[in-house]
Order: structure tokens, then sequence, then C-alpha cells
């Protein structure tokens, strides 16, 4: 097992029966919140889950040096009154929706009120962009400090987001967030009728990275010696989780790269990319990895993170690399 592994200390309960808010979209009424919310839509209808749609309004701090410096009465109150009209602009967008809906305010931080309302949570939805200070800021806000920091699931819609009906793609490493991520995207599989794609990443040798215990006659000879290893790797890893969500046909690839470059490349031909956040221990602090983050900088399909939750089925045997 991965050194990181064994310093991953925090892991996340995760029982549905007691996440009441189901499917969460994170709105504010931007053209990428409404393509959040859209494909919440379509995540609950496939799951039989509710659907909550959440909007956040923060208070300025009151205080003014004087009586002059007070805001007009008509200011107080106007971020509440602006979330309450991006939830009735939510409420208008799914009028014709007939399942189960509900609707909060939650005042304060964006991130923090969201990832509040994730240990609720079945998945969040956000888009990458959004108006002002709620989903937006150049995916740096909610965004990318959500999936690092939330307790479920969350899926990033991009704001040019192609829905397509091809596989779904999942980033492996051997690791167990890696493992989570798989066996979260083969579930995702299962739901949508599609198969599943691992993926694992592997170095060339003039990258500097590249471990080797004996050094063989060429590179080349290095090169198809360690996929030929990785693959078999994958192959057990890809047994595993079938054997924990059967049903799905499973394949994996090894591909020559950086995991960014690879899942970023894999992207055209996913209808979703999945890929893992690292839990390190009590300072989870929760700050992405470089691969998670990486993907989701440059991603035009939905990409889900999947943070340390508990699962007992990752702490049976597995392949370890």
């Amino acid at each position: 097992m991965n050194t990181e592994d064994h310093n991953e200390l925090r892991e996340i309960p995760f029982d549905l029966s007691t996440r009441e808010l189901g499917i969460v979209v994170g709105f504010d009424g931007s053209p990428n919140s409404e393509l959040a919310l859209d494909y919440g839509v379509a995540v609950a209808g496939r799951s039989g889950a509710p659907l909550t749609v959440v909007t956040t309004y923060k208070t300025p701090f009151p205080l003014y040096p004087n009586y002059a410096s007070l805001p007009p009465t008509q200011e107080v109150g106007a971020s509440e009154r602006a979330a309450e009209a991006a939830l009735e602009a939510a409420a208008s967008h799914l009028s014709e929706y007939s399942g189960e809906v509900t609707y909060l305010t939650m005042e304060g931080d964006s991130v923090g009120a969201l990832v509040d309302a994730s240990a609720k949570a079945h998945l969040m939805i956000v888009g990458a962009r959004g108006r002002g200070g709620f989903l937006g800021r150049v995916l740096g806000s909610v965004s990318m400090a959500l999936p690092a920091h939330a307790q479920c699931p969350t899926v990033m819609v991009p704001v040019k987001a192609e829905f397509g009906d091809g596989p779904v793609v999942v980033g492996v490493d051997g690791s167990v967030h890696g493992r989570r991520a798989a066996l979260h995207a083969a579930q995702e599989a299962a739901v949508r009728g599609t198969s599943l794609v691992l993926v694992t990443a592997m170095q060339t040798p003039d990258t500097g990275d590249y471990w080797y215990r004996v050094r063989p006659r060429s590179d080349s000879d290095l090169v198809d010696g360690r996929r030929a290893e990785l693959q078999e790797e994958l192959q057990k890893e890809a047994a595993w989780v079938s054997e924990h969500v059967p049903g799905v046909e499973i394949s994996g690839e090894v591909r020559i790269g950086t995991p960014g470059e690879i899942l970023h490349d894999a992207v055209p031909e996913a209808q979703l990319v999945v890929v893992g956040s690292h839990g390190r221990g009590a300072v989870a602090s929760a700050l992405l990895g470089s691969v998670s983050r990486a993907t989701l900088h440059r991603s035009q399909r939905p990409v889900m993170v999947v943070p340390p939750l508990k699962d007992e089925r990752v702490e049976q045997a597995a392949p370890a690399r």
C-alpha cells in the first residue's frame, strides 16, 4: 500500500440514509449555474434522490463610524433578497420538473455554506463560474475549493460543458483514494448504462520521475517492461472493481504522460471524468491534489472529485502498487 494511504487518517462517514438533501446544486442564476441545475435534474432523475437547490448570501459586517454612514433602509437585506430572487429563477427553470425539490438560502461565505450543505448531501454540483462572489472568480473559489473540503463527491460542470454518451473515465494509481474514485465511477457507469475506463499514467525515463530496479539495455525496453507491469496491475484493479460493482463493462488503459495530461486527453471520449482527492491526515485541510486541480482547470466534460469517504470495500484486499 502507498505511504500516502497510511497517512490518510481522515475518513468521512457516508451513509446516504442520513443525507436528506440528496442531490445539491449551487445556483446563482448565471448561465453556468443553469447548466449545473440541468445536470442535477438528470442525476436526481436517474437516482430517485431528492433535489436541493442552494444559493448563498453574505451580510456585510455592520460597522459604521457614524450615523451618516448607515446604509439606506432599502439596502439592508439586499443580499438576502437577491438570493431569494435567484431561487425564484431556479424554480421557474424547473417549472416542468416533477421530482421532489427543496430550495434553500444559506447565509455565509459561499464555500463554507456549501461545505456545510455537503454534509447532508449525496452529491454536490456546481458550475465552474458564476456571478460575483457566489460561484465565480475564475475557477478559483467555489469550483476549486468546494471539492477539496466537501463531505461528499462534487461534480464541477464546465462553462461550455459537453454532455456525451461515451464511457465514464476514472484516473487510478493503486492508492486508496484512487480505488474510492474507481468505485464511485463504476456506480456512475452502472446507473448511466455505459462502460467504465480505468486510466493510469506512466511517465517515461526522461521525466526524472521514473523508478526502476535495474537499468535495462535501452529506454524502450524500460518503457515496454513497465507498461506491461502496469497493464497487469490495471487488469487486477478492474477485476477488483467489477467484484464490487458487477454488470459494468470495465477496461483499463496505460497511457504515457503525466496524470493530468492523460486525463485531459481522455476527456473527449468521456461523459464524466472521475478523480480522487488527496486526504492527508489531520492536516487534510483539503487542498486538492495536482491531478484533480489540473483536470478541473482543463476539462470540457463534467468532473467528479471523490473525497476520502469511509468505505469498507477499499479496506479489503486489493491490488497495491
